[in-house]
C-alpha cells in the first residue's frame, strides 16, 4: 500500500459446519488473510455459531438466529455488518476457496487506484482433477448484462456503493449477486483484473464442467423469471426498457414481387454427408410454395455442391414439380454473406432459416406462415426445437433428457427485453425478405470478435425494437449435435470470444433503446 496508515476490510465468507470444510476455510482463507501486514481485517461467518471452530474470532451472521435461512436474505445481513469501507465477500458457499497471500493487498492497491470502482474481481485458477487451469474472465462494460456471466468466487466492494444498491425490502432467493451487479455498474464502474501467467489471486477447487449450450434449460423456472425481474428493473433504472406496444409499426409489404411464400437459405461449408438431410426435409415440407436456396461457401471444390445437384434437376434424387432447390457458390466461408447473398435473389416473402446439418420437421413453414399471416406487426416468428444426437454408427437419438427448446423467456410482453439477458434468440427463425433489407441484411463478421457466430442477433435486437416477435412452441425444428457442429464441445476461448461478440451487440443495443426513449420524451 502506498499509505501510511494500515487500512481495514471487512472479510464475508460461509463457514459451515462440516469440519473437515473448516479446516480447508482455515488454510484457504483465514490464514491467507492474516499474512497481510497493511490491512486490519473484521471478520463476518455465514453460519451456525455454535457448531464454528475454536479459531475463528469475529462476527457470526447465523441464519437460524436471523429467521432467514434465504442464502441472499442472510448474505445481505453480512453486507450490511461491515464496518470498513472495503468489504471482501468470499463465496465459498459451494466450492473451495484458496486465497492467495498478497490477494486482499492487491485488492486494496486497485480500490486505492480506482476510487470510482465499486466492485472489483478478478481471474482465477481452478483446481480439478489434479489439475490446475487459468481461468480468464471478461472485463466488464454496459453490454455485460447475462446472469450467467462468470465472476469468480472472490469480490471486493465498495461499502458506499455496496449499500446504496441493496434495498431493504428485496427479497431475493437466486440472483443476489446479480442484481448487485447491476445495480453497481449504474452508479459506479466494476473493475477486473487479469493475469497473464501464476497471477491470479485465488483459485477454486471445483468439478470442470464441459460448455453446454443447453445448461440454462436445466435452471429452475423460478430462477429463470427472478433473473428476468432484476434485469427488467435494470432496463427500466437506466431508460432502455420498452415497454409493450412501445414503438411497434406494422411490417413492411414486400417491394420484390415475391412469387413464393418461403425461401429456405442454407449456408454450408463442407458437410456433403448432412445436406442431403436438411434439403429432404424442405422438399417434404405440407407447403410447397416455396423454394430452397444452398449457398455454398467452399468455392468450386467443395464437395457439397455435388450432393446439393442431386436433388436439382438432372440429379439421381430430383423428383418431378419437386420444389425448386438453388444452388449458389461462393469462395469466401462467411456465414453472414451467404445469407446476404440468399436474401438479394430470393423469391419468397420470408427467410426461413436451416442449418446444414439439421431438419425440418414436416409443418415447420406451414406453422410459421400461420403466425405471420395472425398479425401484421409480427416481423420476426421464432419457433422450438428438439434436440437429437448423431451416433457414430450413423444413428439419430432423440436426446430426451434435454427437453424442448421452447424459450420462454420469448414472451409478447417483455421478450425483446429479456433478449438481451439470455444467450440467444431461439430456433428456427423466420423473418420477411423485405424486413431484413430495410434493417440492413445479415451481419457479416464486422462486429468485434465475431467469427461466423451471432450474424443475424443484431438484426434481430433491432427488429423487436419495432415489430412483435410471433412463437411456436411446439418443436418444428431438429437440431442434430455432432461432433462437428458449433455447438458441440466448444472450447473456453471460442465460448468467451463469442461471448464478447454478442456482448458487444447488446451494448450497442442498449444506447439504442436508451436513445429510442429519450427521442419519443423529447418536445416536438
Amino acid at each position: 500500500m502506498t499509505k501510511s496508515s494500515r487500512s481495514s476490510i471487512t472479510c464475508i465468507f460461509h463457514l459451515p459446519k462440516n469440519s473437515t470444510r473448516q479446516e480447508q476455510i482455515r488454510r484457504g482463507i483465514w490464514e491467507p488473510l492474516q499474512t497481510g501486514s497493511s490491512y486490519t481485517i473484521q471478520w463476518v461467518a455465514i453460519g451456525e455459531k455454535e457448531s464454528g471452530p475454536n479459531w475463528f474470532e469475529g462476527i457470526w451472521t447465523d441464519p437460524m438466529n436471523e429467521n432467514d435461512t434465504e442464502h441472499s436474505s442472510v448474505l445481505k445481513i453480512a453486507f450490511k455488518r461491515s464496518k470498513s469501507s472495503l468489504i471482501l465477500y468470499i463465496d465459498n458457499s459451494e466450492d473451495e476457496v484458496f486465497l492467495k497471500g498478497s490477494c486482499a493487498n492487491l485488492f486494496l492497491i486497485a480500490a486505492e487506484r480506482y476510487p470510482d470502482s465499486g466492485m472489483f474481481f478478478s481471474d482465477y485458477d481452478l483446481l480439478t482433477e489434479n489439475k490446475k487451469y487459468s481461468i480468464r474472465l471478461l472485463k466488464h462494460h454496459s453490454g455485460r448484462v447475462r446472469n450467467d456471466q462468470d465472476h469468480g468466487k472472490v469480490f471486493l466492494f465498495r461499502k458506499e456503493i455496496l449499500h446504496r444498491s441493496i434495498e431493504p425490502d428485496n427479497t431475493l432467493k437466486y440472483h443476489l449477486l446479480y442484481d448487485l451487479r447491476l445495480k453497481i455498474s449504474e452508479i459506479s464502474t466494476i473493475t477486473h483484473i487479469s493475469n497473464k501467467e501464476k497471477g491470479s489471486l485465488y483459485e477454486v477447487a471445483s468439478v470442470k464442467q464441459e460448455a453446454n449450450v443447453f445448461d440454462y434449460l436445466m435452471e429452475e423456472k423460478s430462477s429463470q423469471i427472478e433473473a428476468e425481474s432484476v434485469f427488467t428493473e435494470h432496463l427500466k433504472r437506466t431508460g432502455a426498457f420498452l415497454s409493450p406496444g412501445q414503438f411497434i409499426i406494422s411490417r413492411p409489404q414486400p417491394r420484390h414481387d415475391p412469387t413464393l411464400k418461403a425461401s429456405v437459405i442454407i449456408p454450408v461449408n463442407d458437410r456433403p454427408e448432412f445436406i442431403g438431410t436438411a434439403l429432404q426435409s424442405c422438399l417434404n415440407q405440407s407447403v410447397q410454395n416455396i423454394e430452397v436456396i444452398v449457398v455454398v461457401n467452399g468455392g468450386n471444390e467443395d464437395p457439397t455442391i455435388l450432393e446439393v445437384q442431386r436433388y436439382q434437376k438432372g440429379g439421381d434424387r430430383y423428383i418431378n414439380n419437386q420444389i425448386d432447390v438453388r444452388l449458389e457458390v461462393v469462395d469466401i466461408n462467411n456465414i453472414g454473406f451467404c445469407l446476404n447473398n440468399g436474401v438479394s435473389i430470393a423469391k419468397g416473402e420470408f427467410y426461413v432459416q436451416l442449418d446444414s446439418d439439421d431438419r425440418l420437421k414436416q409443418n415447420a413453414i406451414e406453422r410459421i406462415l400461420e403466425v405471420f399471416e395472425s398479425d401484421p406487426e409480427i416481423g420476426i416468428v421464432i419457433g422450438s426445437y428438439d434436440v437429437w444426437e448423431l451416433k457414430k454408427d450413423g444413428t439419430l437419438i432423440r436426446k430426451k433428457e434435454i427437453p424442448t427448446v421452447t424459450h420462454d423467456e420469448w414472451t409478447r410482453k417483455n421478450g425483446r427485453n429479456n433478449l438481451l439477458r439470455v444467450g440467444g434468440a431461439g430456433a428456427p427463425r423466420s423473418i420477411p425478405i423485405q424486413l431484413i433489407k430495410d434493417i440492413g441484411l445479415f451481419g457479416m463478421n464486422e462486429e468485434p470478435y465475431s467469427r461466423n457466430y451471432a450474424e443475424d442477433y443484431e438484426l434481430v435486437t433491432r427488429i423487436s425494437e419495432h415489430y412483435q416477435v410471433g412463437r411456436i412452441f411446439e418443436p418444428i425444428y431438429d437440431v442434430i449435435r455432432h461432433p462437428g457442429g458449433t455447438d458441440h464441445s466448444i472450447d473456453q476461448n471460442t465460448i468467451d470470444r463469442n461471448d464478447e461478440t454478442k456482448d458487444w451487440i447488446r451494448k450497442i443495443a442498449l444506447k439504442r433503446r436508451i436513445k429510442l426513449n429519450r427521442s419519443q420524451n423529447e418536445p416536438i
